[in-house]
């Protein structure tokens, strides 16, 4: 077996056009190779739902079976599991699969094995010599099929031969300043299978972290950082073209405030001097993502209601307007910064810091979870106790003391014990979901105080104000709720 270390940055026709005369692949002779694929899976895909990929690939006048794992990639890097030998076309032959359950998994399936979609592509290679490192550089041009269904593929691979991860980095930053190169998540195999099974492109929701108790806290912020990471570039194509779909926008905002809360949540066990660089990381593109969701809720949340209530009142209808206005404005303005250069080059960047990170002082992961938990839940019940006379100040302070405590609950659920978990995650999402409809309504008052220029909308305003103390109301329910639920962590 062999680890396959490499990132993959996306790329459009005409930067490829570009890619061969940059200075850094200068006096380097390429080599060139046509590559045929063709990748296999059970009629249940049973191969891909244990993320394996498994192909044979015509190179040149040789045949190879290849088997490898099928982790998504964050950040653009991938670090997969590999093996691959020499073969004939058809003669699935898995002896030299060192993993035993894998090989006996491989080898059950061979009678139901078929054909599901194939990659055909053109390969560039430079051999780059770079830092202390020596970095295979692949552009890669052709299609993927399946059926009568294609895609293309304009990609580069940067593929580790020797030497440190961090030169790769180090290459593709080198490579950004001169071109548009964007980190990529999906591999061919993953393109292949969304062709075949007819999906769409769709808004990306976050996925538990592959977190274990035999992680250090480094460790552990690495893995549900890069997890964050994944959870924004998924979102990130919808973003940069301008989705209708305002999933997109709110799937973004979210991983960027998982991301950030993670950040708070691990800073005992990290760096200052990396906490103090991260810590306000895509405040831009985060305050822009903030502005467009806030339109979104109001023109799919809280107008309706209200035109609904005031079917002829004017003001109603001119908000609906205005509204539909700003939406479209704050819309453009994510788009716009999703699609600056400086966008991708900080993805890169933080994923080089997050693989360049050490631990500090070691420390048992549990415990350190159990600390963080016990005083993340202490800060919200510590306002929680105040409710009543809480300001709409400090009520919204309240809400993101206890978001900070649900993201800190969902990165450590792997440690916890499920079914304790499971009753407190619902009492918090309960209450969470209380304050925030609340929210909603407390910026959808200021919404609309901008939308109509200050001007007062006498029966909207006054409508607003009732449906607001209603919701008020709700609250006390919902936190006796959660503190009647014992924590998980105890």
């Amino acid at each position: 077996m062999s680890t396959e270390i490499e990132l993959k940055l996306s790329l459009s026709p005409q930067t490829a056009r570009r890619l061969p005369a940059h200075p850094l692949l200068a006096g380097l002779r390429p080599r060139r190779q046509h590559l045929l694929n063709t990748y296999y899976d059970t009629p249940d895909l049973a191969l891909h739902g244990r993320c394996v990929a498994l192909r044979f690939r015509k190179k040149g006048w040789q045949w190879l079976l290849t088997v490898k794992s099928a982790e998504p990639a964050s950040g653009g890097l991938a670090v997969r599991s590999e093996w691959e030998t020499p073969a004939h076309p058809g003669a699935f032959d898995f002896g030299h699969v060192d993993a035993p359950d894998l090989r006996i998994f491989l080898e059950a399936a061979v009678p139901v094995l078929e054909p599901v979609f194939t990659t055909n592509f053109r390969r560039t290679l430079w051999q780059v010599p770079f830092g202390e490192s020596v970095i295979e550089l692949a552009l890669d041009r052709g299609n993927i099929e399946s059926s009568v269904r294609r895609t293309t593929i304009c990609e580069i691979e940067l593929e580790l031969v020797s030497g440190r991860i961090a030169d790769i980095f180090a290459l593709t930053r080198a490579l950004q300043e001169d071109l548009d190169l964007r980190p990529a998540v999906a591999s061919k195999a993953e393109r292949g299978y969304a062709l075949f099974l007819g999906h769409d492109e769709a808004p990306f929701r976050a996925k538990t972290a592959a977190i274990n108790a035999g992680m250090t806290p480094v460790a552990a912020f690495r893995t549900i950082a890069l997890g964050c990471l994944e959870h924004f570039q998924r979102n990130e194509r919808g973003l940069a073209t301008g989705s209708s779909d305002p999933e997109y926008v709110h799937q973004a905002r979210v991983a960027l405030r998982r991301l950030r809360s993670a950040l708070r949540l691990f800073a005992p066990a990290l760096p200052p001097e990396f906490v103090a660089a991260y810590g306000q990381t895509w405040q831009a593109l985060a305050s822009a993502l903030g502005d467009a969701r806030n339109w979104d809720v109001f023109l799919e949340e809280t107008l309706p209601p209200i035109l609904a209530a005031f079917p002829q009142h004017r003001d109603a209808r001119r908000l609906q307007r205005e509204a539909i206005r700003r939406a479209r404005q704050a819309r453009s303005a994510v788009t716009h910064l999703a699609a600056l250069p400086e966008c991708p080059r900080l993805v890169v960047e933080f994923t080089a810091a997050l693989y360049a990170l050490h631990n500090l002082v070691p420390q048992d992961l549990g415990e350190f979870a159990r600390q963080r938990l016990r005083t993340r839940a202490r800060q919200a019940r510590r306002l929680a106790a105040r409710h009543a006379e809480l300001t709409p100040e400090e009520r919204h302070a309240m809400r993101i003391s206890f978001k900070k405590l649900r993201y800190a609950v969902e990165f450590f659920a792997p440690l916890l014990p499920p079914k304790p978990l499971k009753r407190y995650l619902a009492a918090l999402t309960r209450l969470q979901d209380e304050l925030g409809l609340i929210n909603d309504h407390v910026t959808a008052v200021a919404l609309l105080t901008e939308a109509l220029d200050g001007r007062p909308a006498g029966p909207v305003h006054g409508w607003m104000a009732g449906r607001h103390a209603l919701l008020v109301h709700e609250v006390p329910g919902a936190l006796q709720a959660w503190l009647a639920t014992p924590p998980p962590w105890k």
